[in-house]
């Protein structure tokens, strides 16, 4: 399932307080999409690593009470008030006698004498057994609490959570030229850095730390593994010797339109971002110079920035002259 669908069944889900067990591959970003959904519904998110627990930390420590009776304490990172999602992240990671501790939580909203509040709702996600991850086999009592999505990855709607999250327009545009590369996990692989949505955030945040260029295929190699990082590099190396967006918009007649695909990926990129409603008539007449297939993946880019360039009559004869490829 894609992760704008993900999105969509954790909100039905969540409104009627049913359990949800999110399964995918190491780095697709499971983690997060279950904090974003929680953040757009307003609700507040308790995050438990169960790989890390032991099954009395979840149990809570025995005392003794006045009547003479032992009473169970609830550990204090369990929920009393409020509404949210209480997220067992990585719970198929931890040992069975944890997993089979979060049995009555799961299903029945509790542990012992403790009771997950009402407006609560119980979400987990795990690794998947065929990707070599650290895991234990769910037991079938636990498994059927759960309804199971299975998260794939999905290179359009990656693309637009990097654009609003700030992911650098290198890794951004190479992503388009090889979208294959986004995530190149092999669990028969022996490597220790693999490309993921993850480990291409970790590339983004590198190339703000501005490092000597000499290090830089090395540190991305330690990211997303050599191959990524070969071709990688090799984009970048292209990319630094692209024409500044500013010499393309004061001579968009005259600058060349290369002819390799890799180059074209990166400008496209380029000059989609640096449209504004003020240069558009001087930046379409560049558009209309290159191949259908790069002036729409300009003009996407460009609405992804500046919505409002759909408004005008500039974007309408493009969109004209274009239709046979929007369709």
């Amino acid at each position: 399932m894609k992760s704008s669908k993900i999105k969509s069944a954790l909100t039905s889900l969540l409104s009627i307080s049913q359990p949800v067990f999110i399964w995918g591959p190491p780095g697709i970003g499971k983690s997060q999409i279950v904090r974003q959904t929680a953040a757009s519904l307003d609700l507040d998110i308790v995050d438990i690593r169960a790989v890390l627990l032991d099954p009395v930390d979840l149990r809570g420590l025995p005392r003794i009470s006045q009547d003479g009776l032992s009473h169970w304490c609830a550990p204090a990172f369990l929920p009393t008030t409020g509404s949210g999602v209480l997220f067992l992240d990585e719970l198929n990671a931890a040992p069975p006698l944890v997993q089979a501790a979060c049995y009555q939580l799961v299903l029945d909203r509790k542990l012992g004498e403790y009771q997950l509040p009402d407006n609560w709702s119980v979400v987990a996600a795990g690794n998947r057994e065929q990707d070599r991850a650290v895991s234990h086999r769910m037991p079938s009592a636990l498994a059927n609490r759960f309804v199971h999505i299975d998260f794939e990855v999905n290179t359009d709607q990656w693309l637009e959570w990097a654009q609003g999250y700030g992911i650098s327009r290198q890794v951004r545009a190479f992503i388009r030229f090889r979208p294959s590369l986004l995530h190149d996990f092999d669990p028969k692989r022996e490597t220790r850095a693999f490309a993921s949505p993850r480990s291409w955030e970790f590339v983004s945040r590198l190339l703000e730390s501005d490092p000597e260029p000499e290090m830089i295929p090395e540190l991305v190699a330690g990211a997303v593994g050599k191959g990524a990082a070969a071709e990688f590099t090799g984009f970048l190396d292209l990319w630094d010797q692209l024409p500044l967006p500013l010499d393309i918009i004061s001579d968009p007649e005259g600058i060349p339109v290369p002819d390799n695909p890799a180059v074209l990926f990166a400008l496209s990129e380029m000059m989609g971002a640096a449209m504004t409603l003020e240069n558009i008539t001087l930046v379409m007449a560049w558009a209309r110079r290159l191949p259908p297939e790069f002036s729409v993946l300009l003009m996407r880019e460009a609405v992804r920035k500046t919505p409002r360039v759909v408004e005008t009559a500039d974007f309408a004869d493009w969109a004209s002259m274009n239709a046979q490829i929007l369709v």
